[in-house]
């Protein structure tokens, strides 16, 4: 089993490119394939590309279900394309992991963040994965960063003499 090591990070907000939608667990993958293609084409009939790797934001609706929103950062905001718009990831106070192996591993990357997240202040947005490799290569050496906006935990003030 991974031993993940969670660090604090503070980024700046940074332009995207995305595609959105409503999925299953089960569809996610096919998804991602496809609009991370629909992006790419459309950023370079604009000559555009992206300046990072690929990303995907979750919003966890319940029931199994995901609001999902895959994109690429950009060097500016695009004009909208068909399914493929301008977002931005947030700036601020991110909490960070990184996972190797499948996807479908990744909940003690998940639980290792929100245990760290929970001791050091609080979640202030929708988590996302950064990945690095490319998914058609061997599962076992996939890696992806897990980021957490977070709110750190106010210092405490050492207790007043009284006077």
């Amino acid at each position: 089993m991974q031993d993940y090591e969670v660090h604090e990070e503070s980024r700046i907000a940074q332009v995207t490119a995305v595609v959105r939608s409503t999925l299953a667990v089960e569809e996610i993958g096919p998804w991602l394939k496809k609009s991370y293609g629909d992006i790419d084409r459309v950023l370079s009939e604009r000559q555009a590309g992206p300046t990072g790797p690929p990303f995907a934001r979750y919003r966890m609706l319940g029931g199994g279900r995901f609001e999902i929103e895959a994109g690429f950062p950009t060097t500016s905001p695009i004009d909208p394309v068909g399914d493929v718009g301008p977002s931005e990831l947030p700036g601020g106070q991110v909490a960070v992991t990184v996972h190797v192996g499948p996807y479908d591993a990744m909940e003690p990357a998940y639980k290792a963040l929100e245990t760290w997240v929970n001791e050091h202040g609080g979640k202030v947005g929708d988590p996302w994965e950064v990945y690095f490799s490319d998914p058609s290569t061997d599962p076992a050496g996939w890696r992806t960063e897990i980021v957490q906006p977070f709110r750190p935990a106010e210092p405490e003030l050492p207790a007043g003499d009284g006077r």
